[in-house]
């Protein structure tokens, strides 16, 4: 399992192609999407391409049960949430999980949303600026499955899906909305528009893994006047799955 590598775009961390990839205001690589419409957050990060090994370890804990996968799942968070660090402010971030409708957590048995994020917070500094708020979000209504269904068909499940059931916690900060995998963005961008209503100032994504585009090998910037260019690699080293459950 590695970690994203190559360019992707700087706001909602799609690959990019060198047919629509843009610098945008700060020259950074954007998508053509967000550089026509900016996502309701101000950035999303995710550690791997969800497929394969990855993919396989999120359904181990999602449908299987096998809940010791939250602490491997929870490191690769730890990771994505540290690409944010430089843009995060200095001051208390509040990290919320997406939560399940309580039909589908009696049915689980858990959040494997909060379970990775409460992994994650683990491994970071007892004096930290990020604090976990796992009550903030509630899922109002039961939505049918998003597999299969369209970006405008998934806005469309979601809306109205979520609530704010703690303003308090949120209104005057920032905050970091936390998740397995990004799809189409569709959830987190319901979630973050709920949030901001609520009073956030600004929302930030991170999830283990991303739906990306077809690998590309090479990504040319286009700039605008007076940006300049930049390729927003990441890399890490593979977790070989069979050994990284066993921890």
């Amino acid at each position: 399992m590695h970690a994203i590598s190559g360019g992707v775009c700087a706001i909602c961390g799609e690959r990019l192609f060198s047919s629509y990839a843009v610098a945008g205001a700060a020259g950074e690589p954007r998508c053509g999407l967000c550089r026509r419409i900016h996502p309701p957050f101000a950035r999303a990060v995710a550690y791997g391409s969800y497929e394969s090994g990855l993919r396989e370890l999120i359904h181990l804990l999602k449908y299987g049960g096998v809940r010791p996968a939250a602490n491997v799942l929870g490191r690769m968070l730890a990771e994505a949430i540290a690409m944010l660090e430089p843009e995060l402010p200095a001051d208390s971030v509040a990290v919320v999980p997406v939560p399940l409708h309580r039909t589908k957590l009696r049915q689980r048995g858990f959040n494997q949303a909060d379970l990775i994020a409460r992994a994650a917070m683990k491994m970071r500094p007892r004096a930290d600026r990020l604090h976990l708020c796992a009550g903030v979000l509630e899922r109002k209504r039961d939505t049918a499955s998003q597999i299969g269904l369209t970006g405008h068909q998934r806005r469309e499940n979601l809306k109205g899906a979520f609530s704010v059931a703690q303003p308090e916690l949120v209104k005057g900060r920032e905050v970091l909305v936390v998740d397995d995998v990004y799809t189409t963005g569709a959830t987190v961008s319901e979630c973050t528009r709920v949030l901001r209503r609520a009073g956030a100032t600004k929302v930030w994504v991170a999830t283990v893994a991303r739906t990306l585009k077809i690998s590309a090998q090479h990504v040319d910037i286009r700039r605008d006047a007076d940006d300049s260019q930049t390729d927003g690699r990441i890399g890490a080293e593979p977790v070989p799955l069979a050994k990284a459950v066993g921890t």
